[in-house]
């Protein structure tokens, strides 16, 4: 176990390193979670080492977002005063993101319905 999390975090640096290099827009673990899928595409043995850690830091996703919650009470201060800016920001992304959401899965449902298949050939 203790090989696989050290894999996770090689990769996880392996991101911030290509980020800082290469100057780009992106956080450093998304850089790194590219290249672990790329590299558990190209070594599937791999796959098998890294499974349990990946599964024992999911079975505790929610402690990882403690941190973030901290962040939010902490950071609240600032944002005092701009309740309204701040729900009307979030209702209207709620939104947006409930409508494109349902546009796709339509667009995707009508694509399938337009498919010929395999019974009516």
């Amino acid at each position: 176990m203790l090989a696989a999390f050290a894999i996770l975090l090689l990769f996880q640096c392996l991101g911030e390193a290509v980020v800082f290099v290469l100057h780009l827009p992106i956080p450093g673990p998304v850089a790194g979670m590219l290249l672990l899928s790329a590299a558990l595409v190209a070594l599937p043995r791999l796959q098998a080492l890294v499974e349990s850690a990946a599964n024992t830091l999911l079975s505790h996703l929610s402690l990882l977002f403690v941190p973030a919650g901290v962040g939010i009470v902490a950071a609240a201060a600032s944002g005092s005063g701009h309740w309204i800016a701040i729900m009307a920001s979030v209702m209207v992304s709620t939104i947006l993101a409930l409508a494109v959401t349902g546009l796709l899965l339509r667009g995707i449902g009508d694509k399938d319905a337009a498919a010929p298949k395999d019974s009516d050939a």
